[in-house]
């Protein structure tokens, strides 16, 4: 009886303690991958706020069983997807590209689908993964209509799917049975791999649009990287922008409708509806590391393009590296914002580049909103390359990333180790051009930023953002050296790739000290908050841990490369868990004070995302959490909201 007593007073102690919910606040679902068309990962709800956040817990966890850590049958998977929330339910699309929905309070099933993917197989440098899913409501149908609500989405057999987001079933009026090929008018033959969308469509208006991935460095007459826009009710193509230059009057090859070795456009689209654009950052024109033979196939290469979402005709372009020979493309999506005192009011566009920086545009016509200066960069390529001899640098803001270079160690072994590496390859600063001798490139291919894209706050004027921040080598091989190679004895983390058609092909790796550290000395990864209106860095912190990583228990807190991005909230918060570390982290916006972590079974590489559903509800916060083969791969979708306020709430 006493043990029973003291249980239920500790109880009572417990519920007297957990804070008040503020009911007062806005409420909101999630209806597009970044919140919104705009792509700036931003929420107005407030009921999570810097002074409770510490109290947030794990209210469910959906587990689909689609993850594999590769085989020499299934390529690994990566999942990276951002849920979407209509009304009272969640929509999310796993590595496998099943899709759920879920009761977006506790996590139960209401329905699955299964595209029943052929591709699984292992093929090509990339894991399965499936970003997310667009959302398109008919609302002149009458409620119960089949398909009223329809999800879209592409798949690694390069199919566009509609399904019903009431019972999962296949739009039977899209396409054949629910289902558009997309390799219509694009290469045959070619291997799954090579060829297929991973980012979701953006829907303007009755148009799903959607580029693909192609993979990277393996020829100069690859797959096109058109993008196309297809009617959400019926799945024709009512549009396709094939990113030549103007004028372009070379032939296509028999039996295609597009241009081939075109930039491609893998990454996640922006629209602005009022005025009728859709926003596209671009690819490099292939191969990606030597640009002599692409002729002018550069012109719209890593770039953001304005299209007209009706036509697909390009408005605008602003070009954030000149003849690419670096793997820079433009990755993240491009956020647009309208705040008072910056670039006087005009409506804008924030593009964050892997260099680490930032272009500030007017969003009408692709023009800086503060000076961009083409600077002299190294020259001096392998012969019969075309490097420009200067590139865009922003001033406002000046790049997030310090060029400067110096080897670092552990121990004083693994710094001498890491300087003699670093002395054997060339660097002269960013953007020194790929050599036969070998040259340092930093930032690294994958950033810098990436996918993941920025977050801004516009009451508090800042830009958020994680970056990586890892030196590698790249060293060209002449041709009929590189095809004397024996390419099943280069292993993770060296590359090699053949980039048939040129003179040479390309190894690559990270520079790594013999404790398996990067050379260049930390932080590896940042988080950076930039004052919009002045254009300077309000701080800069390391984000993440070496725990997971390091081979011994001593977990500093150098900083980490990660995969994924952030949210940021009206309350003053910013949220991620891309870090390597599997923590799940809730930040400050206004100082970068970290307030709030909680240990993840996996990394997580899909950005965040919060909803509250009713006045009377509680705010959540999702994350997906299924890693990458870097960190361990698995299938936790995560939800979080403070405890409720008193029993019953």
């Amino acid at each position: 009886m006493a043990r029973l007593v003291l249980a239920l007073v500790a109880l009572v102690g417990l519920a007297c303690t957990r804070p008040e919910i503020d009911h007062s606040g806005p409420t909101g679902d999630w209806r597009e991958y970044s919140g919104t068309k705009e792509g700036n990962h931003y929420s107005p709800l407030d009921q999570i706020r810097p002074d409770n956040v510490d109290q947030l817990e794990l209210v469910w966890e959906h587990r689909s069983g689609d993850f594999h850590p590769g085989s020499a049958e299934n390529a690994p998977t990566s999942l990276q997807v951002t849920p979407l929330v209509v009304e009272d339910t969640l929509y999310y699309c796993t590595p496998y590209m099943r899709v759920f929905a879920l009761d977006a309070e506790t996590g139960a099933e209401k329905w699955s689908f299964d595209p029943d993917l052929k591709a699984k197989g292992l093929g090509g440098p990339y894991p399965l993964t499936c970003r997310g899913l667009a959302f398109w409501e008919d609302t002149a149908a009458p409620a119960g209509t089949t398909c009223r609500q329809r999800l879209l989405y592409g798949t690694k057999d390069s199919e566009l799917l509609a399904i019903d987001a009431e019972t999962g079933r296949p739009c039977e009026d899209f396409g054949v049975k629910g289902r558009v090929s997309l390799r219509e008018g694009i290469e045959p033959g070619i291997p799954a791999w090579e060829y297929y969308p991973t980012s979701p469509p953006l829907v303007m208006g009755d148009l799903a649009i959607l580029g693909a991935l192609v993979a990277d460095q393996l020829r100069t007459d690859a797959p096109s990287g058109v993008v196309r826009a297809f009617d959400v009710r019926t799945g024709a193509l009512r549009w396709a922008w094939d990113p030549v230059p103007p004028n372009w009057s070379e032939p296509t090859e028999p039996g295609e409708r597009y241009a081939r070795g075109t930039p491609n456009v893998w990454s996640l689209l922006s629209g602005d509806p009022a005025r009728n654009l859709v926003f596209v950052p671009t690819g490099n024109a292939s191969p990606d590391s030597y640009s002599a033979t692409r002729g002018t196939l550069d012109h719209y290469a890593s770039s953001v393009v304005a299209l007209d979402a009706t036509t697909g005709e390009p408005r605008w372009i602003f070009q954030t590296v000149h003849h690419d020979v670096w793997d820079y493309d433009t990755a993240p999506q491009p956020a647009l914002f309208q705040i008072p005192g910056v670039g006087d009011g005009r409506p804008a566009l924030a593009q964050g580049t892997k260099m680490g920086f930032v272009f500030l545009l007017d969003r009408e016509t692709g023009e800086p909103l503060y000076p961009v200066e083409e600077r002299p960069v190294p020259q001096d390529g392998v012969k019969g390359e075309r490097l420009s001899p200067t590139q865009p640098f922003p001033t406002h803001p000046p790049p997030l990333t310090s060029f400067e270079l110096e080897p670092w160690g552990f121990t004083p072994y693994d710094r001498i180790r890491c300087a003699e590496l670093m002395d054997q390859y060339r660097w002269d600063g960013i953007f020194t051009p790929p050599t036969l001798g070998g040259s340092i490139q930093y930032p690294h291919t994958a950033g810098g930023m990436n996918w993941g894209g920025v977050a801004i706050d516009p009451e508090r004027k800042l830009l958020v953002v994680n970056q990586t921040h890892v030196a590698m080598a790249t060293q060209l091989v002449p041709r009929d050296d590189f095809d004397a190679l024996d390419l099943t004895t280069i292993w993770y983390p060296e590359e090699a790739y053949p980039m048939k058609g040129t003179p040479f092909g390309i190894r690559r790796r990270p520079l790594f000290s013999p404790f398996g550290a990067p050379c260049n000395a930390p932080p590896w990864g940042t988080l950076t908050a930039v004052d919009l209106e002045s254009g300077e860095i309000a701080w800069q912190i390391p984000l993440g841990t070496t725990r997971d990583q390091a081979p011994w228990p001593l977990w500093l807190e150098l900083g980490v490369p990660s995969f994924g991005g952030g949210l940021a909230t009206a309350s003053g918060l910013y949220f991620t868990g891309a870090t390597m570390d599997r923590y799940f982290r809730a930040f400050d916006t206004e100082t970068g004070e970290e307030l709030w972590r909680e240990r993840i079974p996996f990394a997580g590489n899909g950005v965040p995302l919060t909803y509250r559903l009713r006045p009377d509800a509680r705010q959540f916060v999702v994350l997906a959490a299924g890693g990458n083969p870097l960190t361990g791969v698995g299938d936790s979708l995560r939800a979080y909201a403070l405890p409720p306020s008193a029993p019953g709430a």
